[in-house]
C-alpha cells in the first residue's frame, strides 16, 4: 500500500503510517517535512509539492542523487561495488574496505551500499563525519526486498514534485506557507538512547534546548493559522516528557496505538510503555 525507503533510518514511520496519515488533513497544498530521515512519510504523502528538508547533508544529497540518476545506472553501480568488493553477510573485511574508501571519496552510491551491509542498516558517523557503523555480520545485505523498494522509491521520487532543503529546523524559511499547508516534525525524541542525538555524530545533538525551539516554532505557526503535526512519545522506558506533555495540552494528541488514549499512566505501570502520538493543532 505505502513506498518503504530503501532507508532503514532510526525512528522510520514506515510501519505507522496508517494512524498517521488518518490524522492529517486533505487536501494539503504544500507538505514539509521537516525531519526528513528515511523520507518514508514524505515520499508517500498526498500533497501538490512536497519540501524534503534534513540536517544531515549526506542524506539529503543521497535523496538528490536518487531523484536525478537513472534506476537502471544506480543499480548497476551498486552491483558492481558489491562485486568489486566481495561483499556478503560474512566477509567483513571487504565491507571495511568500503568503508575506508568511502571515508576518503564520500561518494553516495557507496554510502548507500555501506548502509545495506551495516549493522541494523545504520547510517551513523563520528565527529569527523566519517561513516563508522559497523559491519552487520549475518544480518544485512543488498538483497530483493532492498532494491524493490530502492526501484519504488525512485520512480516516486522521479514522479512527485519535491524540492530538498539541508537546514536546521532553526533556520527553515517557512514564511511562504499559508493555512492549506502542513509542516510535519518527526524529530529526535528527547527521551530516547538515540545514537542520532547524544550529539557525537558531527552533527547538532537534541537536548532540552532544541525541543524548547521546536515547540515555540510550533506555537509560531498556530498563531499563523499554518497546520502542523507533530511526532513524539509522551513516554518511554519509565520516563515521561514533561516538557511535550504541558506543552500538548493545548493542542489535539492523537495516540498512535489507541489502546493508550484512554490511561492516565503512573511510573510505576509504564516501566515497559512507549507512548507515541501525533500532536497536531487542527
Amino acid at each position: 500500500m505505502y513506498i518503504k525507503s530503501p532507508l532503514n533510518y532510526t525512528g522510520g514511520k514506515y510501519k505507522l503510517l496508517e494512524p498517521i496519515f488518518k490524522a492529517f488533513p486533505e487536501n494539503i497544498r504544500t507538505f514539509v517535512d521537516v525531519f526528513a530521515g528515511g523520507f518514508n512519510v514524505g515520499i508517500n504523502v498526498e500533497a501538490e509539492k512536497v519540501i524534503c528538508n534534513d540536517q544531515i547533508t549526506y542524506l539529503i544529497e543521497m535523496l538528490q542523487m536518487f531523484r536525478q540518476s537513472d534506476m537502471e545506472k544506480i543499480l548497476e553501480r551498486i552491483k558492481g561495488l558489491i562485486k568489486q568488493y566481495e561483499l556478503t553477510q560474512q566477509n567483513k573485511e571487504g565491507y571495511y574496505a568500503l568503508r575506508s574508501h568511502y571515508n576518503r571519496t564520500k561518494d553516495l552510491t557507496e554510502l548507500f551500499v555501506l548502509a545495506c551491509y551495516a549493522f541494523n542498516h545504520q547510517i551513523r558517523f563520528n565527529n569527523s563525519h566519517e561513516f563508522n557503523s559497523p559491519f552487520g555480520r549475518n544480518r544485512s545485505s543488498f538483497n530483493g526486498n532492498i532494491e524493490k523498494n530502492l526501484t519504488e522509491f525512485c520512480r516516486a521520487l522521479h514522479e512527485k514534485n519535491i524540492e530538498f532543503s539541508n537546514e536546521d529546523f532553526t533556520m527553515l524559511d517557512l514564511t511562504g506557507l499559508g493555512a492549506e499547508d502542513l509542516v510535519y516534525c518527526d524529530p529526535p525524541y528527547l527521551i530516547s538512547t538515540g545514537n542520532y542525538n547524544d550529539g557525537n555524530r558531527g552533527f547538532k545533538d537534541w537536548k532540552e534546548r532544541e525541543e524548547r525551539q521546536l515547540l515555540e516554532l510550533l506555537d509560531r505557526l498556530d498563531a499563523r493559522g499554518i497546520r502542523f503535526a507533530l511526532s513524539n512519545v509522551l513516554y518511554h522506558k519509565g520516563l515521561s516528557n514533561e516538557l511535550l506533555i504541558e506543552w500538548s495540552k493545548g493542542y489535539q494528541v492523537h495516540y498512535i496505538d489507541k489502546t493508550y488514549s484512554n490511561c492516565n499512566y503512573q511510573f510505576k505501570e509504564r516501566n515497559a510503555v512507549t507512548v507515541e502520538v501525533l500532536i497536531t493543532n487542527y
